[in-house]
């Protein structure tokens, strides 16, 4: 059985096990003879496929020109600066690895594509200039906007980061779960002669669709268990929180113009607090890694 494995592992007929990124050549090349680019004349230290993964992986670039312990210190930093920048999403140090993870593989390209401009310090220069713009507006920028537009955003609360996740089911919200809506399409929202401030409110449940919401003077009561009473609250009166609505009482800067009662700021507020499906944006995690997020 040995002497079998043995000359197994050493025949010619068993090619080395694919790398990880293999596919993406395979796609690549297909690309590139689509548009004809396989037929450019590059330096032989150069190939097409593995320059144009480099260009999308950060650190890779560096492991195809070095495949040694540079190559491999440089993919596991880019890890080490992505790992960083999803831990500390939103906060000065995530900003410095999401900048660190881009000169790093900035300087990765342009040290792979070095046969290209040889000795030449201008060319040098241009390049890697060329390249960080490149980078920026066909990589980094898009990824960014694709995460904060459909999988994750960072809000600022009291001078803590919450962050929330776009992808979750409506059915599963539940009272005590910190959501983040939209406020109003415009940059003011008038209401009962008063200007609220707008754009993305971020809240606890109190209420969810089919609980019974009474207001009194020192309480609120949610299918009638009392809680303290919120500001700016009614002093009476009562709701039923619709079908595919959440009663979350908004935290907003309030401005009124002349003499404004109370009466009117608590019925807009109370307009306001009733969200609608659509105008929700995210679900605030419990927990980000190991900190718990500031929801109070």
């Amino acid at each position: 059985m040995a002497m079998a494995k043995t000359q197994r592992d050493s025949s010619p007929y068993y090619p080395p096990r694919a790398r990880w990124y293999s596919p993406l050549f395979y796609w690549i090349d297909g690309v590139s003879h689509l548009l004809a680019l396989d037929r450019l004349r590059l330096p032989q230290e150069i190939n097409l496929g593995a320059m144009a993964v480099g260009f999308l992986v950060p650190g890779l670039a560096v492991y195809f020109r070095t495949p040694g312990l540079l190559g491999k210190a440089a993919l596991s930093f880019a890890g080490l600066l992505l790992l960083s920048f999803t831990i500390w999403l939103g906060y000065g140090i995530g900003n410095l690895a999401f900048g660190m993870l881009l000169s790093l593989h900035v300087s990765g390209f342009v040290y792979y594509c070095t046969p290209l401009f040889r000795t030449s310090l201008g060319r040098r220069l241009l390049f890697t200039v060329i390249t960080l713009v490149a980078l920026s507006l066909l990589v980094y920028l898009p990824a960014q906007n694709i995460m904060q537009s459909y999988l994750l955003t960072p809000l600022q609360v009291n001078g803590h980061v919450v962050v929330v996740r776009h992808i979750f089911s409506t059915e599963a919200i539940r009272s005590g779960d910190w959501l983040a809506y939209n406020l109003s399409g415009s940059d003011t929202y008038a209401e009962g002669g008063i200007r609220i401030e707008s754009g993305i409110g971020l809240g606890p449940v109190l209420a969810v669709p089919g609980d019974r919401v009474e207001f009194s003077s020192t309480t609120y009561s949610v299918n009638g268990v009392p809680r303290p009473r919120l500001q700016h609250m009614p002093d009476a009166g009562m709701c039923v929180v619709p079908e595919k609505q959440w009663f979350i009482w908004p935290d907003l800067a309030i401005h009124g113009h002349g003499n404004v009662a109370e009466a009117r700021i608590s019925s807009s507020l109370l307009h306001i607090a009733l969200v609608t499906e659509e105008q929700l944006i995210g679900k605030a995690f419990h927990r980000w890694f190991w900190r718990q997020q500031i929801l109070s």
